[in-house]
């Protein structure tokens, strides 16, 4: 079994693999990083998305961009709106981003802010050019880290590798079977600020031919005035979410839609991620949240449940 670990897109990475021939990919697969942060990586000032985001609207879309693009698209038209590419504005005013929030909340500069956004102002023409007649700032955070573990597993299925676990930044993906021939075990990580590695995981599970994606607001966010402000910036409004959801985890076929489905239920919250749930059988999903007395509860879904490692 080859195991290829480091440092990529601001985060660390672990993939294992067996092959037939002994045969280690760790070189393509970091010059895949490359080549995708060269389109994705917001962090990256040379990159694709970044030039976008500097006005530059003659620049040719490469696949991995509108691969992105499209996915994004779909989750936002099926979350009406609460899944938003569009959103950085708001996360930078909140000190999330790239600059630092302000001392006090502005609260008409944020409703300004999200009658500017919107996902659905944005197409592309023909499969080369973004139209943003607008100018609006373009993110694909939530799911590309997700697309990159897609993409890695595309490459490694091209070279006849059919058993793989891929782990870029917590977001995850499985194939086939580990060196001991049985399924992969999956642990969840348990909602809390500093991670304890005596007692980590909230539960484990079995996973094969599936993806794994967790979203929290349990140790990104800050304090002011007596009050937290989470990460996770729900669109519509503009504002923090207040909920009592501390964590979601997805699975799908891909992790793209893990990726991004997890960070859309943290907007959501509990109550209205279950309501989703009703009408979309291919996800399944775990929460932990807090009840009236600050206590942790969970809930799951069927498929999820049946995944899960009895204790």
């Amino acid at each position: 079994m080859a195991t290829n670990f480091g440092y990529a897109q601001g985060t660390s990475y672990s993939i294992k693999y067996m092959t037939t021939n002994d045969k280690d990919y760790h070189h393509q697969i970091d010059s895949l990083f490359l080549v995708l942060d060269a389109s994705l990586s917001t962090y990256l000032p040379s990159s694709l998305i970044s030039r976008l985001n500097e006005g530059d609207t003659t620049l040719a879309l490469d696949n991995h961009f509108v691969n992105v693009f499209n996915a994004s698209q779909e989750i936002s038209a099926k979350t009406e709106g609460l899944f938003d590419c569009t959103v950085a504005p708001l996360v930078n005013v909140w000190g999330f981003g790239t600059k630092v929030a302000a001392d006090e909340v502005d609260t008409l500069k944020i409703l300004k802010i999200v009658e500017q956004i919107g996902f659905e102002k944005l197409s592309l023409k023909g499969d080369s050019l973004l139209s943003n007649p607008d100018g609006m700032t373009i993110d694909f955070n939530a799911l590309a880290q997700g697309y990159t573990v897609d993409v890695i597993a595309s490459f490694l299925e091209s070279k006849n590798v059919s058993d793989y676990l891929i782990e870029v930044g917590g977001e995850i993906r499985v194939s086939g079977l580990n060196s001991r021939e049985k399924e992969w075990v999956i642990g969840i990580d348990k909602p809390t600020k500093d991670i304890d590695q005596s007692d980590r995981f909230q539960l484990k599970l079995n996973l094969t031919d599936k993806s794994l994606a967790t979203s929290g607001n349990y140790r990104k966010f800050y304090e002011k005035n007596n009050q937290i402000y989470s990460h996770t910036i729900n669109p519509k409004t503009g504002f923090p979410v207040q909920h009592t959801l501390l964590s979601a985890t997805v699975i799908a076929n891909n992790c793209m839609t893990a990726d991004a489905y997890a960070t859309t239920f943290m907007v959501m919250g509990v109550g209205e991620t279950q309501d989703f749930l009703e009408s979309d059988s291919i996800l399944e999903t775990f929460l932990i949240y807090t009840n009236e007395d600050r206590q942790w509860e969970t809930w799951s879904t069927e498929g999820f449940e049946e995944m899960t490692l009895k204790q």
